[in-house]
């Protein structure tokens, strides 16, 4: 198949899109072009007065509805012109519509006068379109092929080589057979068409130039963000390292292993450790973003998510047995087919939900995870009956470093990335999240949140 189009095209994802919408533009106008014609037909012989011969209008009314029929199968053929490398696309979608469209025109033309009709200027109609969509050498290519053959057509007919089809009503007097009238024609004619093709394709041409260079420009801030993105790791790497072996020495003086501790300085440790505590876990949420956002591609692997959640309810038994949580896993699934994802990234996910949960539930709450499926996906609901999110948040929960408005006043550490980092590897896995609060076990002061998840077989 030929390309037609140059390499870095085809990652241009707004061209091809462009092009299709030009293509589906198009056929509508073709449609209306049908009525014209046919309305053409019709007010010649009826209004105008214009004489036609029994062969013009059998070959007219064979062109119309000829155009109508191509038409009608380009229309329900043009969804299955996409853009893949080496495969019939929409660029080879336009210039198939512009050889019919062509073919059509040279037909009509002559049946209605060749030389004689100004039907014939809409030849540079078709060239300003075509100059539009398709590459230059092509379409200098097609221009010089449309003027090569009217050429012929209209020497031919001057010549006696083929019988002339004049719109009998229209001229006073025949002009297919003044020599000096043709060669004007003819020399205006391939001049216009010339001309119109090298200042739209030119136009064209130079924004194409402009679209490469925007694509290479954002190659290049694609490749700047991953450096930085390899910079923040490397650096918040470093700062966790001293802050981890800080952590590690007040373990070690909390658990008195060097020797009783004063009540009073033990319990500045116990706050030092848990504000080190909660600084580890800010890092490992900018290291988990930065990682995430450097993933072009996700390692799928078949996984039963059962697998993945059970364990993390598992991690989180001592914090639930300190806060006297109740949380319940309902796995009412009826097929229990795998899905084809990333398991390190499905853990991060589900960590994050399960443990904001028990985070925000507070003592006493009620936690549920409920997982259903069908045919063709499985859905994750996440419940509690915490405090809930403000409806004013609602849409903002999922951004980079947003907090609720209701957790910001309070003793609640966190950076505002772990939703975010949910989100992201859901929908790498062409999958979807809601929330909505109040949740189905809200109570009197404790609205609760629900996160639904749905990930795709």
């Amino acid at each position: 198949m030929i390309p037609l189009v140059p390499v870095w095209i085809n990652r241009y994802v707004e061209y091809w899109d462009t092009i299709h919408k030009r293509n589906l533009w198009l056929i509508m106008l073709r449609y209306g072009a049908v009525i014209m014609l046919a309305g053409f037909l019709i007010s010649s012989k009826f209004i105008i007065g214009f004489i036609f011969s029994s062969e013009q209008d059998a070959a007219l009314i064979i062109l119309t509805l000829s155009i109508l029929i191509y038409n009608i199968l380009l229309h329900w053929t043009h969804k299955f012109a996409r853009k893949e490398q080496g495969k019939f696309n929409p660029m080879h979608f336009s210039l198939v519509q512009m050889i019919l469209d062509l073919t059509a025109l040279g037909l009509i033309v002559y049946f209605t006068g060749s030389i004689e009709t100004p039907l014939f200027m809409l030849f540079v109609f078709h060239m300003i379109i075509g100059s539009l969509i398709l590459p230059g050498l092509l379409i200098y290519t097609i221009a010089w092929i449309v003027i090569a053959l009217f050429n012929i057509l209209i020497f031919s007919e001057y010549l006696k080589v083929i019988p002339h089809h004049a719109v009998h009503g229209l001229l006073a007097v025949p002009l297919y057979n003044n020599l000096n009238f043709v060669i004007v024609y003819d020399v205006i004619f391939s001049f216009v068409i010339i001309i119109s093709v090298f200042l739209a394709n030119k136009i064209a041409s130079q924004l194409y130039h402009i679209e490469q260079e925007l694509v290479e420009l954002l190659d290049k801030l694609k490749a700047a963000e991953e450096e930085k993105q390899k910079y923040i790791i490397g650096i918040v790497h470093e700062i966790k390292t001293p802050l981890a072996a800080v952590h590690s020495y007040l373990d070690i003086v909390l658990d008195k292993i060097l020797g009783p501790v004063n009540s009073k300085i033990e319990e500045r440790l116990i706050r030092a450790r848990f504000r080190s505590g909660e600084a580890i876990q800010m890092i490992n949420d900018v290291l988990k973003i930065s990682k995430l956002r450097l993933l072009d591609e996700i390692t799928k692997e078949a996984i039963d998510l059962s697998d993945i959640i059970v364990p993390l309810i598992k991690k989180q038994s001592v914090n639930l047995r300190a806060k006297h949580i109740m949380l319940n896993f309902f796995d009412v699934r009826t097929i229990k087919k795998k899905i084809s994802g990333d398991k390190f990234l499905l853990e991060i996910a589900f960590s994050n939900l399960i443990s904001n949960a028990v985070k925000y539930v507070g003592n006493n709450g009620l936690i549920e995870l409920d997982m259903i499926d069908n045919d063709k996906y499985v859905e994750i609901e996440v419940t509690d009956n915490g405090i809930g999110i403000p409806n004013e948040d609602i849409n903002k929960i999922f951004n980079d470093f947003f907090r609720a408005s209701n957790i910001k006043d309070k003793s609640y550490e966190g950076t505002g990335l772990g939703l975010s980092v949910v989100k992201q590897i859901i929908e790498k896995h062409g999958g979807s999240i809601s929330v909505e609060s109040p949740s189905k076990l809200a109570m009197e002061n404790k609205p609760g949140a629900s996160f639904k998840i749905k990930l795709n077989y």
